[in-house]
């Protein structure tokens, strides 16, 4: 009797999910629409945009650093742990400090970094679209973590493609990501839509 509930507690895990998503629709609109008018702006003002990048990435690792020491010296004067956060604090600051003076290889750091997270953020959502129900958009999911790998796993390869070219890219797949999780937002708001009427 236990094992016949604990199936139908795992079938019916996907709706569960499938349900939150479809209740919080807009943000995942929201998502896809930021994602898409990145993109365009990164075609349009490509050197622009990976410049901006680079002086983003180094002026918050400054103010992270930054931060991390002074809540090192709060804990410290707490008698908590701080050593962590004083070498965090110093790690960000060396690296802020790094994109800030030699921003042609803070560009190449910044690819590989870039190039980790599609990867991370690409296998997480093929790993989350197993979840979704089919009906809720499971397949679309699945393939923006298989485009989002793949792009990844491309920048992996050819890091330094060119710095105006890799932003053409984080264009594209913004674009081609934001598209689908607009899509992903309106099959899952129809979904909403069915089930309230």
């Amino acid at each position: 009797m236990a094992t016949q509930a604990a199936y139908a507690d795992r079938l019916a895990e996907p709706f569960g999910m499938s349900e939150r998503l479809a209740h919080n629709w807009a943000w995942l609109m929201l998502r896809g629409v930021l994602a898409v008018i990145f993109g365009i702006i990164t075609w349009l003002m490509p050197a622009v945009a990976l410049g901006s990048l680079v002086m983003v990435f180094a002026i918050y690792m400054l103010a992270d650093g930054v931060l991390a020491i002074v809540a090192a010296v709060r804990a410290a004067k707490a008698h908590e742990r701080w050593g962590w956060l004083i070498f965090e604090g110093v790690l960000n600051i060396a690296a802020g400090l790094f994109a800030l003076l030699v921003p042609g290889l803070a560009v190449l750091t910044l690819v590989l970094l870039i190039a980790a997270w599609a990867v991370i953020t690409g296998v997480a959502l093929l790993v989350a679209s197993f979840r979704l129900h089919m009906t809720h958009g499971r397949l679309l999911m699945a393939f923006a973590g298989v485009l989002s790998a793949a792009w990844g796993v491309l920048l992996l390869l050819a890091p330094i493609a060119g710095a105006l070219v890799l932003t053409l890219w984080i264009g594209a797949y913004a674009v081609a990501f934001g598209g689908l999780m607009v899509f992903l937002a309106l099959r899952l708001r129809k979904q909403r839509q069915s089930v309230a009427g």
